[in-house]
Parts: C-alpha cells; sequence; structure tokens
C-alpha cells in the first residue's frame, strides 16, 4: 500500500466507499489523515467499518475544515448533475480528486526525492485492459518491477511502494482522469475513441476532451502513443504534434505510417524513428486474435519501445502473453462447438471486435444498452447464425436483427448457453462459435461484467460435465 501523507493532521473527506474509495481511505488513514467518510451503500459501509474507519453522513462533516473530498470515480463529479456532496464540497472551497490524483502526488513526492519510478497510464473505449495488462506483461518479461492496477486489478493505492526498478502500468478511466489534475504520466496511451459514457460527460466531445487530457499532461520528457483510426484520435494526434506537447508516436492496424507504429495482415511493423522495419508477425501469438487485439499489442509495442531498446525482446514478450480473462477467453469446447467468454464487451463496438474473429457464431448478447444499440454491427450480421438475447435490451435488440438474423428471446443468461449450443451442435458448421459478447453493460441482471463471465463459465463447465443429448440435425444452419 502506498501511504499518502499530504493530507498528515488534515481534514479530508471520502465519498464512495466500493474498491478504489476504501482504498483511498485506507491510504490516507495510514498516511496520519482525520477522515470523514460515507457511501449510501450498507455493505460498503459494514467493509469500512471493520478496518475502523470512521463513517459519519456528509451533512454531518466539519465543511470549515474540510478542504479536499476524494470522490469515487462512479459518483458524478458534472453530469447528468453533479453529487449533492460535490455541490457541498465546491461552496466550501474544497478541492475535488480522486484516487489517482492522490496517487500522483504520493508517487511525484516520493521521485523528487528519490528518482524513483515510472508510470504508463492507459485510457480509451475499447482494448485499454489488454493493453495495460500486455504492457505490464512485457516489463516483467525484461525484469522490471511493472505493478499493474488502477481501472483493471488493483487499486492504485494498494500497489507497491516503488523501488528503483518499478514501473506502474495504470489502466485509467475518462472519470477517473476527470478526477485527476495533476496525474502526469511519464507514458500516456489512447487506444480509440467511440460513443461511451455520455451520459457521465454530456457529449462526445466532452468524453474525448477528458481522455485527451491525459495526453496533454503527459511528461515532458516522456510519450505517448495514439491509436489514430477513428477520427476524434486522430484529431487529437494531430492536435497534440502540431502543440509539441510530447513527444507523440501513431498507431494504425491496416494504414501504413510514414512515421509511426502500424500492422498490415497481421505483421507489425516500427517506423517511428527508423526506416519501417518489420518486427514480427502478431499471427504467432495466440491469445491476441483479431485486428483489435493486433491494435493493442502495437500500442504495447509503442509504450515500451522507450524503456525496452531491443524490438526482438518486446516481441517475443507479445507473443508469450497469456491473455485476460472475459476478453475472447475460451471456455471450453464439446465436441465442434467452442465456447468463448467475452463478457467484457459492454459496447457494441467492443462486441465487434469479437463477431469479426468467428465466421459462424451463435452470439448471447443483451444486457443493459448503451447508446446507439447494436445497429452499427450490421456488417457483421452474417456470420451470426442466430442470436440469443438477455436481459433489459433483448426486445430492441430483437427489433434489429427482425429480419436479418434469426433471433430468440432467451430472457435468463442462465438458458441461452445451452439453447445456443444445441443449435451450434446440430449446425452445418464446421467449428461454430456459442459466444458471449453481450455488447451491452451487466447491470440489469450481474454485479458487473466480471460475474458476468463467470456465470456463464461455470454453465459451460455444466455442460461439459454433462452434455445434453444431441439435438435433432438441422435445428439451425
Amino acid at each position: 500500500m502506498i501511504a499518502v501523507q499530504e493530507f498528515q493532521g488534515k481534514s479530508v473527506g471520502v465519498l464512495g466507499l466500493a474498491r478504489s474509495g476504501l482504498s483511498a481511505a485506507r491510504a490516507l488513514k495510514a498516511g496520519g489523515a482525520k477522515l470523514y467518510a460515507w457511501d449510501d451503500g450498507d455493505a460498503a459501509r459494514q467493509a469500512a467499518a471493520k478496518e475502523k474507519i470512521a463513517l459519519d453522513q456528509p451533512n454531518r462533516w466539519p465543511w470549515t475544515q474540510i478542504k479536499t473530498l476524494v470522490l469515487s470515480p462512479g459518483i458524478p463529479l458534472t453530469h447528468p448533475e453533479p453529487h449533492p456532496v460535490v455541490r457541498q464540497a465546491k461552496s466550501a472551497g474544497a478541492e475535488v480528486i480522486g484516487d489517482v490524483e492522490l496517487f500522483a502526488r504520493a508517487v511525484r513526492s516520493g521521485r523528487e526525492t528519490n528518482g524513483l519510478a515510472r508510470i504508463v497510464a492507459v485510457t480509451g473505449t475499447n482494448g485499454k485492459s489488454t493493453t495495460t495488462a500486455l504492457i505490464g506483461h512485457i516489463l516483467q518479461a525484461a525484469g522490471l518491477d511493472a505493478q499493474v492496477g488502477g481501472n483493471i486489478g488493483k487499486p492504485v493505492l494498494d500497489l507497491g511502494i516503488p523501488t528503483a526498478k518499478t514501473v506502474y502500468v495504470l489502466e485509467v478511466s475518462s472519470y477517473q482522469i476527470e478526477l485527476s489534475p495533476g496525474f502526469a504520466p511519464d507514458v500516456a496511451v489512447l487506444t480509440n475513441l467511440s460513443p461511451d459514457h455520455i451520459d457521465r460527460h454530456g457529449s462526445m466531445e466532452n468524453y474525448a476532451a477528458v481522455k485527451e487530457s491525459l495526453l496533454r499532461h503527459a511528461a515532458p520528457d516522456g510519450h505517448v502513443a495514439v491509436g489514430v483510426d477513428d477520427d476524434h484520435s486522430a484529431a487529437i494526434y494531430t492536435k497534440l504534434v502540431a502543440n509539441r506537447m510530447a513527444d507523440a508516436v501513431a498507431v494504425s492496424i491496416g494504414k501504413v505510417l510514414g512515421r509511426g507504429v502500424f500492422v498490415i495482415d497481421g505483421k507489425l511493423y516500427d517506423a517511428w524513428d527508423q526506416p519501417s522495419a518489420q518486427i514480427g508477425d502478431l499471427k504467432t501469438a495466440p491469445h491476441l486474435p483479431g485486428s483489435h487485439n493486433w491494435q493493442n499489442a502495437a500500442l504495447a509495442y509503442a509504450a515500451v519501445r522507450r524503456l525496452i531498446r531491443d524490438p526482438r525482446a518486446i516481441f517475443s514478450s507479445i507473443q508469450r502473453f497469456p491473455g485476460l480473462a472475459h476478453r475472447i477467453e475460451d471456455a471450453g469446447r464439446i465436441g465442434k462447438v467452442r465456447f468463448v467468454n467475452d463478457s467484457k464487451a459492454t459496447n457494441a463496438d467492443a462486441a465487434a471486435r469479437a463477431l469479426a474473429c468467428f465466421p459462424d457464431v451463435f452470439w448471447i448478447a443483451g444486457g443493459r444498452a448503451k447508446d446507439g444499440g447494436i445497429a452499427n454491427l450490421e456488417r457483421y450480421f452474417p456470420r451470426i447464425r442466430k442470436a440469443y438475447l438477455i436481459g433489459e435490451a433483448a426486445e430492441s435488440f430483437g427489433k434489429t436483427l427482425a429480419g436479418k438474423v434469426a433471433a430468440v428471446q432467451s430472457g435468463t443468461p442462465e438458458r441461452a448457453p445451452k439453447t445456443a449450443f444445441d443449435d451450434a451442435r446440430a449446425s452445418k458448421a464446421d467449428e461454430p462459435v456459442v459466444l458471449l459478447s453481450p455488447a451491452c453493460a451487466s447491470f440489469d441482471q450481474f454485479k458487473d461484467f466480471e460475474h458476468r463471465g463467470d456465470v456463464f463459465k461455470d454453465l459451460v463447465r455444466a455442460l461439459i460435465a454433462a452434455p445434453p443429448k444431441p439435438a435433432r440435425a438441422g435445428a439451425a444452419s
């Protein structure tokens, strides 16, 4: 744990005591702060009480003494409207920050005295978790103390105290960025941008601006890597280069770049600060299938290129990457039928990346829909042999698919895998794939996407243990 000592003897409010909020409270307490903490959820309050964190409702906090409110990233800062406690804090003249800002201040203080630790920060709409984990994997293979956390794995303040070999590799969400005005990573990575979290930022432009701010704040002697295959990210890259805010490298999949890192037909090329050179064939990386994962790999390569000088060592580590749970994860096989867990696909763009990987898909989709639904997936409809729709979005998804893809209303997530398996096994496809790639948030039926993916894998394991009798031939095609 990283103790936050900046607030020793000072009063600090902490609102929201889930994973990152509780971590922040622990770090502040360890640093000697006087805490005033609260969460509206009974379970979160009970967890905090077990750690002897004092609880009191914010309307009873001594606001004349509190100059800092640490806000959980899940609590609205600006949109759809500020949380009442945020308003109260600003009326009292208190700054409103998050756990990543606390981390940045604590680590910066240590670096000023000891010259310790570098920070790599990854953000974007899709691919950031895989890119973050892959960067950590590469750095660890090179003998560095790569500590991975943030929006993936451990909260940032639960990571270890830095040493001379430490590189913190952090996934940061837009919610965390807007609460971290002083966060200045040595390397900043933007994977891509598509509409997401618009309810929290008010518009796509605001959402993109928050992501851009991370890159603009990168350390002057560091660098940034930007996936430039969407218009919003390309525009951000152009501005960064024009303003020379940091050493910026473009990353593309499918386009040859005069200067940058790019992938053509699976082959990774480096043309950043050298003549274009082929580094390796990403098709030989078994746990990074599909062009979206090639983008993740190219971004990871660009992120570490100034930290690890040997491109061959970087690529060798990419080939050995074991993959991440819930991201196009093999969940099992029964005969010719393969099961794939892509529960992390919480929007249509993420689902598109999975659908593009397989020609014969029996698709489990639905949940709490994001803006835009699945209309932009139409080019992948020919790959879908049948859809099994669950959750709140089932009816609207059914209307989108009507007349284009055979679909059934499965209702519960427990029913869908068995029905999809029966149809896949009876189909004429050589290697049908039962794919959970919901294109939706999970909160209508599950705690989170991990819970959703774990339930799917449990159901697959049950099918493998006791497969149902063969379905009649010709049930699906």
